[in-house]
């Protein structure tokens, strides 16, 4: 029981040791990214594949309750009649820790050839998707939480966060407040709370 305790321990340990080291390095392109999710005229879609595609729903689903119109574009599914739902007042955050993603790399290509601007959520900027992209965003990390060091555990933990502190941030730059909460929430929990 104990070494489960430790394991356990562990993993959340390293998890926060990446997200310490990302808000460390922290810099003016993620205020260029605000900026650019701030002015989109259009919507902001999300992109991504395997774990970075399940974190980047919930980025997109973050943005749209926090009053960014938002939703998320599977990358393959892209290639494959979905680039119809883009247009080019939106913007693409494109998802791919290796930066390499080959359908990642692809949405975020045509993206740019319809007229989007591209923030890339990588931990390589000069990946084919960091070079893709108008702005940069890194999540990059020293090690995954598994002792293999293969399984997305921090990598996916610490795009997460970033999501989470673009999101905030844009609401917080447009005065979001708790009476624009309710009218995304009318039900639920979160609903009557935001309510009182």
């Amino acid at each position: 029981m104990k070494k489960y305790l430790e394991w356990g321990k562990e993993v959340l340990s390293e998890e926060a040791r990446a997200i310490s080291s990302l808000e460390a390095r922290l810099g003016d392109e993620f205020a260029e990214a605000v900026k650019l999710v701030r002015s989109c005229r259009g919507k902001v879609i999300v992109s991504g594949l395997g774990k970075s595609g399940h974190v980047g729903k919930k980025i997109a689903a973050s943005l749209a309750s926090l009053a960014t119109p938002s939703f998320f574009m599977h990358s393959t599914e892209t290639l494959h009649g979905d680039a119809g739902m883009m247009e080019p007042r939106d913007v693409l955050i494109a998802i791919s820790n290796s930066g390499s993603t080959a359908e990642v790399v692809s949405a975020a290509q045509i993206a740019k050839s319809y007229g989007l601007k591209v923030i890339a959520m990588t931990g390589n900027k000069n990946s084919p998707l960091g070079k893709t992209a108008d702005v940069w965003l890194d999540i990059g990390i020293d090690k995954e939480a598994d002792p293999l060091d293969l399984a997305p555990t921090s990598s996916s933990t610490v795009t997460l966060a970033l999501g989470d502190a673009l999101a905030v941030a844009v609401a917080r730059s447009k005065d979001f407040k708790k009476s624009d909460f309710a009218y995304r929430h009318p039900g639920g929990a979160l609903g009557k709370k935001s309510k009182k």
